[in-house]
Parts: C-alpha cells; structure tokens; sequence
C-alpha cells in the first residue's frame, strides 16, 4: 500500500466509525426494528460506499468498513446506556 493510500484509508475507517457512533448513540434510545431504528442503522452507508469509491478502494475493503461501523455502533449505543444512568 501506498503512503498516500495510508492516509485515505485512515480517512475512510475513521469516517466509518465515527458516523456510526454517532447514530448508535441515537439508536440506542428507538425502538428496536422502527423505522427510525432501521434508519439510524443503516444511514452511513451509502456515505461510507461513495467515499470508498471515491477514494479509489475496491470492494475488497468492505470488511473492514463494515467493521468499523459496526463498532460505531456498538460502542455509541453503550456510551448513551452509560449516560442514562
């Protein structure tokens, strides 16, 4: 992998991460299978594949953007369980 690679894919794994903690936090507090559950679960998506083909990535790294999201989500939920109580 290329140097200017490095930093593109850094952009994108922490963009990854960072939209979805930002929704899991909000999920956290819907109910589960609504529509705004189901909303705030998917709606980085589409961002997070627009800046992977913009960024020159092939599907190849989509594991590792899934990955990153779900953590998002995963850990933004459990920040807002720790700030309901």
């Amino acid at each position: 992998m290329l140097p200017d690679q490095t930093l593109a894919l850094a952009i994108l794994l922490f963009f990854s991460f960072g939209s979805n903690l930002l929704l899991g936090y909000f999920r956290e507090v819907s109910r589960k299978f609504s529509i705004q559950w189901f909303i705030l679960v998917h709606a980085s998506i589409p961002f997070i594949i627009l800046l992977r083909v913009t960024l020159g990535f092939s599907w190849l790294w989509i594991p590792f953007t899934l990955g990153c999201a779900v953590a998002g989500q995963i850990l933004g939920g459990r920040f807002r369980k720790k700030a309901l109580e």
